[in-house]
């Protein structure tokens, strides 16, 4: 009988294939001193002035209401989906599509219904609305050529804010202090963005200026250096 087909050999096989597999204990594995980190510890290993969704409402603690700001991309909404979309059917493989006003026209009257609101944001919202806090929504996109726009309602349903409490979005259009007078008009105490603009048009305004994380993933690149001019960021902010 050929070796092959003596069942002894197979027998004889596992064997040792089970005799020289490693063995795994089944005690506690030794950890490593000082080795590991959490994820807010990672986040915060930069010399960054971080702030908690926490501990902005302990800072606001009994203080009268007052008027934020918000920005929109990226700040309120991972909003990549969206200009994702648009990029590939008005300019696939580059960015003109930015300067294309039926670019803007679609993404303001629809297509932010698949831009995904964020965790962080959504908790900032419910803080400063807990509080009583007027909110304000400037965005550096221009106003829809058509005069319409369904951002509004979008981000009131996204975010439970209640219709008597919706202010209409301010479409301050895009470049260096086009936010300030929006901004400074509408008595901002804090505006929040994730944009370098977003910092100090808040602080030309004499607002603080709070910054949000972009996500990793934004189309919008390349990533801003978040904490350059010392401002206090969100930590976690990124989704």
């Amino acid at each position: 009988m050929s070796l092959l087909k003596r069942p002894s050999f197979y027998l004889t096989l596992l064997a040792s294939l089970w005799c020289t597999a490693p063995a795994f204990s089944a005690s506690e594995p030794e950890t490593v001193q000082g080795a590991g980190a959490t994820l807010q510890q990672l986040n915060s290993q930069y010399a960054i002035h971080w702030i908690s969704v926490e501990q902005i409402a302990a800072e606001l603690k009994d203080k009268p209401p007052t008027d934020v700001g918000f920005d929109l991309d990226d700040t309120l909404f991972y909003s990549t989906p969206a200009f994702f979309h648009g990029q590939q059917m008005f300019s696939p493989g580059n960015n003109d599509f930015l300067k294309n006003k039926a670019f803007w026209e679609q993404v303001s009257n629809g297509w932010d219904a698949f831009s995904v609101p964020k965790k962080s944001a959504q908790a900032l919202i419910k803080l400063h609305r807990d509080r009583g806090d007027r909110i304000w929504f400037i965005t550096g996109r221009p106003m829809p050529g058509s005069g319409h726009e369904a951002l509004t309602p979008q981000i009131a349903k996204d975010f439970a804010i209640p219709t008597d409490e919706m202010n209409p979005v301010i479409f301050s259009g895009e470049g260096k202090g086009a936010k300030v007078n929006d901004i400074r008009s509408h008595h901002i105490r804090f505006y929040y963005g994730d944009a370098d603009n977003d910092i100090t048009d808040a602080r030309a305004a004499g607002a603080e200026g709070i910054r949000v994380l972009r996500p990793l993933n934004s189309s919008n690149l390349p990533l801003p250096r978040n904490g350059v001019y010392g401002e206090r960021v969100v930590i976690n902010s990124d989704y």
